[in-house]
């Protein structure tokens, strides 16, 4: 609990400092607090529990559905009125509309409208003709091991594989967008972002899996794309590996908006589950508890690599440079950081990496993921099954607004009280703010 390290060059733990001199500690989901107040600080938390709160994150919703989806956001005021901008509980008023086949008609248009406004955006940038039928598999966030983009990029290639197999089964056609960027500096999540570029322009360019199956890797992402791509979701990828991802407000944003997750019981995901009820998001994968007691074995990845065939297939071609042909050694690096952690070159990888590479047991939830995936395609093909399950988790989602969050701060943390005062539009000259008395803060 020292503020200053003890072992070798005296350093400030900022950490320490900040808990110290803090009044107040909050994680940003209910499983990131708990893991703060029980395993990394528990020492703090011991001794001055009534510090250590929680404040689960949460997205406005006049960005993230009025100004990016006014087709949903229309047709929800039209069911339970407008007063749901300001008070996003209100969506539960939905609940009652799930088996109305009118509303289920409606939010699946809503749906296909933005995918086909998205499509054209996509085809003009990326010279792809892409089938709007498809179900449009997204995951968009920052580019690190952790978030496991490596893992969907395996089950792209376990995919191809299947329909390279047997081209006349039936296949749930999907078109998967994968967008992010990665630290100047961070090596391997450049490599992982070359991987799925050099699978896109295998699979995008085989005559054999046509119209089935298309991979795009969104250039630039950020908020303006974002709130293109997100309402046109089908199926939001939040695959972190359990006890990793903080909270997490992506997944919120794609809930709102009527795709579907799926996830492993990490970060805001769990309590996603909680509002929408766990059947009605796709769940896989090992728990906190797993992992740790997974740890503590130990991690063998070539145990899962020798017994799943269809996993080896996939390692073998990423290894034999069957995605990229002009440089077969491309991805040596990428393959040795999943299958031999500590025997990286020390030049690539500093020996402080090498014990978290097998951090993030990508291997170790590679099977339950392709079988919850296949859960996902036979769900996608019942249209009416699918958008009823959709409703539910709009009407599941009003936990997750920032005015929820802002307010728990408020109260919890700063002693702020509310003001009834009217805060004028941005467009109003700016005299109109003088009149606002300043609001009073608790000592």
């Amino acid at each position: 609990m020292s503020l200053i390290e003890e072992d070798g060059i005296k350093r400030i733990n900022m950490a320490h400092l900040c808990i110290v001199g803090s009044h107040a500690v909050n994680g940003v989901a209910r499983i990131h607090s708990e893991i703060v107040r029980n395993d990394v600080f528990k020492d703090f938390s011991e001794i001055e529990p009534e510090k250590f709160q929680n404040k689960t994150n949460g997205i406005t919703p006049r960005r993230w559905l009025l100004l990016c989806n006014p087709g949903l956001a229309e047709l929800i005021a039209e069911k339970i009125g407008e007063d749901y901008v300001k008070d996003l509980s209100q969506l539960s008023k939905l609940n009652k509309y799930v088996d109305d086949n009118i509303f289920i008609r409606d939010v699946s248009k809503v749906k296909e409208e933005n995918k086909i406004k998205f499509i054209q955006y996509l085809e003009k940038a990326y010279k792809l003709k892409l089938n709007p039928s498809s179900m449009f598999d997204v995951q968009v966030k920052r580019i690190h091991e952790y978030k496991r983009q490596l893992l969907n990029c395996l089950h792209i290639i376990t995919m191809y594989n299947r329909i390279r197999a047997n081209p006349t089964k039936e296949f749930v056609p999907r078109t998967v967008i994968i967008g992010g960027k990665a630290a100047p500096g961070y090596y391997m999540a450049k490599n992982i972002i070359k991987l799925i570029t050099s699978v896109g322009e295998i699979v995008n360019n085989d005559p054999l899996i046509g119209n089935k199956l298309k991979v795009i890797y969104l250039e630039n992402y950020r908020v303006s794309l974002a709130e293109k791509v997100i309402p046109a979701t089908d199926l939001s990828e939040q695959i972190s590996t359990a006890g990793t991802e903080a909270s997490g407000t992506g997944n919120m944003k794609f809930m709102l908006n009527g795709a579907l997750t799926i996830g492993t019981m990490d970060g805001a995901n769990v309590e996603m589950a909680e509002e929408a009820g766990e059947e009605n998001l796709f769940i896989f994968g090992m728990r906190v508890e797993d992992v740790a007691e997974m740890d503590k074995k130990g991690y063998n990845a070539q145990e899962y690599y020798h017994r799943i065939p269809e996993l080896k297939q996939v390692m073998d071609q990423i290894q034999s440079g069957f995605f990229s042909p002009a440089k077969p050694d491309l991805f040596k690096d990428l393959v040795d950081m999943l299958f031999y952690h500590d025997r990286l070159t020390p030049l690539a990888f500093p020996k402080l990496l090498f014990s978290i590479f097998a951090r993030f047991k990508v291997f170790a939830d590679y099977e339950a993921y392709v079988k919850c995936q296949e859960r996902v395609s036979a769900l996608y093909k019942n249209s009416k099954e699918w958008t009823k399950v959709v409703i539910k988790n709009i009407a599941a989602s009003g936990k997750f607004s920032s005015d929820r969050t802002i307010r728990e701060y408020a109260k919890d943390i700063w002693g702020v009280e509310p003001s009834d005062l009217k805060i004028p539009p941005p467009n109003e000259p700016r005299e109109a703010l003088e009149d606002l008395k300043p609001t009073t803060v608790k000592a």
